[in-house]
């Protein structure tokens, strides 16, 4: 018997955004899908959605600022799906920092603390499970961290976006002797509630289906020899 893949997706809370869509695509696949959110009460909320595409979903609460709750998320994951083949990087989030001479080093900090540390605390956790595998990494950059990009007042945005990209491209270059491989996409503004809620009027976004079909392709086997690269997504 063939077994399903095996697939965790982190920071799927909400309704509306990206991580409730990836998940539903990795589903549609046929594979078991692990969602990961900071309370366990927004994740089991999404899982009860998700089910209605079929197969099976789990559901996890973890703070992935903590190393130690990130590994014994990995085991519990192991526990209920068996072993791991995708892990797909979602959580993080965008604020404006403004023009860094009137900016605040509290949004610069806060923006790595959402968007780099749950990646590394995430990839930490789940590569051994992913090296059993020979599995995949996507994570979600950003356009504003890619060269010439426009980043006036969204610095501490791209800045931690760009230490994502540099996440990536190590874990590409340490694991692939054991068959990992890792990618990010860089999308423009992906239309989300909370984005459409924030950004100003007349933004051009990336929906999310979009997005999500790329995630899919990159984690996919078709997808196996490419590692180590950024795919650009534009509106």
């Amino acid at each position: 018997m063939v077994r399903s893949r095996s697939v965790v997706v982190t920071g799927v809370a909400r309704p509306g955004q990206l991580g409730e869509t990836v998940a539903a695509a990795f589903l549609r696949d046929g594979a078991n899908v692990s969602v990961v959110a900071r309370h366990g009460t927004s994740a089991e909320e999404r899982a009860r959605a998700l089910r209605a595409h079929g197969g099976s979903v789990y559901a996890f609460a973890c703070d992935l600022a903590d190393p130690v709750a990130a590994a014994t998320l990995a085991q519990r994951v192991i526990a209920a799906a068996g072993h791991v083949d995708v892990l797909v990087n979602l959580a993080g989030g965008f604020a404006f920092s403004g023009p860094v001479a009137d900016s605040d080093s509290a949004v610069y900090a806060r923006q790595y603390e959402i968007n780099v540390s749950p990646a590394y605390v995430a990839t930490r956790a789940f590569l051994p499970a992913l090296r059993a595998t020979s599995g995949a990494i996507v994570y979600v950059a950003s356009a504003s961290a890619l060269p010439g990009a426009r980043v006036r007042d969204v610095s501490a945005y791209a800045m931690a976006k760009t230490a994502v990209v540099a996440l990536m491209r190590a874990v590409a270059q340490e694991e692939r002797s054991y068959g990992v491989r890792a990618n990010a996409i860089a999308p423009g503004a992906i239309r989300t509630s909370s984005n459409e809620a924030s950004m100003p009027a007349g933004t051009r976004y990336v929906e999310r289906e979009a997005v999500a079909e790329v995630i899919r392709f990159l984690a996919s086997p078709a997808a196996a020899a490419i590692t180590g690269q950024v795919v650009e997504l534009s509106p």
